[in-house]
């Protein structure tokens, strides 16, 4: 069998420095590149080792531990132990994350009772596992890739989720509730009153909704509005509010000031006596996941914490 030893060496050298690139990607920490490569030629030093007499100690855990302390060193230096463990872990799961994703792959794709028992007799002799190495060429930068993007939707997600709130308003007797969105983009006011605005859509709850905010929902342009459609009571509540979007000018929506907005995040509740509410039946959210988008400035009203009341 013949065994290019350089090929093999340069593509682990290119993998490790791309685990070590997805682990500052993962941590957020700018790295140096030629530490990068440093601590990638490294871990590539193993490959080299498995084909001398010491193969026997580079290849065994402690060996391999030690590999990965001295490349994370390099690479992210030693401020403080946390820190410093923090990397270690964080490279490890990067590691596995990348060689569980083409494994799980490659066995989905091609699975053999004979493969499989040579992989589990070339793994008791220390030879590695038979995959392809055309596979893990194509397949490692498409899994590296893969995991770094959803690092960063996870991330998202979780920066959106908390900024997730419960959302009631209450209007002629009525309560509503939404799941709403803390939007600090969302700066919309109305231009006499300075009252921030609140969009919030129905599409989900139109079976529970009144017939009044059903109707409110449906007016497209609130220029041409038929108040008697509405409540009589609801018309000194009424404003049209002029805004933009991108590509549209001197747009409006037509908002109406409840009874009262309680939104709550993490078990306090913010009371806002002034604020405005536009209805729509547009889904705001894409997956669902908020039905309403908060302006910022609503909560700065009055705060409450269990039992105890403060004005922020």
């Amino acid at each position: 069998m013949v065994v290019y030893l350089d090929v093999i060496w340069a593509l682990n050298l290119l993998f490790d420095s791309l685990l070590l690139y997805l682990t500052a990607i993962i941590l957020k920490r700018k790295i140096n590149f030629l530490r990068l490569l440093a601590g990638g030629f490294i871990g590539s030093l193993i490959i080299l080792l498995s084909f001398t007499p010491i193969n026997v100690y580079s290849g065994h855990p402690i060996s391999k531990l030690l590999f990965s302390l001295v490349m994370v060193y390099i690479v992210f230096g030693y401020k403080r132990l946390s820190f410093f463990i923090k990397a270690l872990m964080t490279f490890y799961l990067a590691t596995f994350l990348i060689g569980g994703a083409l494994m799980g792959v490659h066995y989905f794709i091609q699975y053999d009772p004979t493969l499989t028992a040579e992989v589990l007799k070339s793994s008791v002799m220390g030879l590695g596992d038979p995959v392809s190495w055309l596979f893990v060429m194509i397949g490692f930068p498409v899994a590296w890739h893969y995991a770094s993007k959803n690092i960063e939707n996870m991330e998202m997600t979780k920066i959106q989720y908390e900024k997730i709130v419960r959302v009631t308003i209450k209007l002629s007797g009525e309560s509503l509730h939404f799941s709403g969105l803390v939007d600090s983009g969302n700066q919309l006011y109305d231009p006499i009153s300075k009252l921030p605005v609140m969009f919030v859509s129905i599409k989900n709850q139109l079976e529970c909704i009144p017939e009044p905010i059903r109707k409110l929902a449906t007016i497209t342009d609130p220029l041409m509005i038929n108040h008697d459609e509405l409540p009589i009571d609801w018309q000194p509540r009424l404003r049209i509010v002029p805004y933009k979007v991108v590509g549209q000018e001197h747009q409006f929506v037509l908002a109406i000031k409840p009874d009262m907005i309680m939104i709550e995040q993490d078990r306090v509740k913010y009371f806002c006596d002034k604020g405005l509410v536009t209805f729509t039946n547009q889904q705001l959210s894409s997956d669902d996941s908020f039905e309403c988008i908060v302006h910022p400035k609503m909560l700065t009203g009055t705060k409450q914490t269990g039992e105890t009341v403060k004005v922020s």
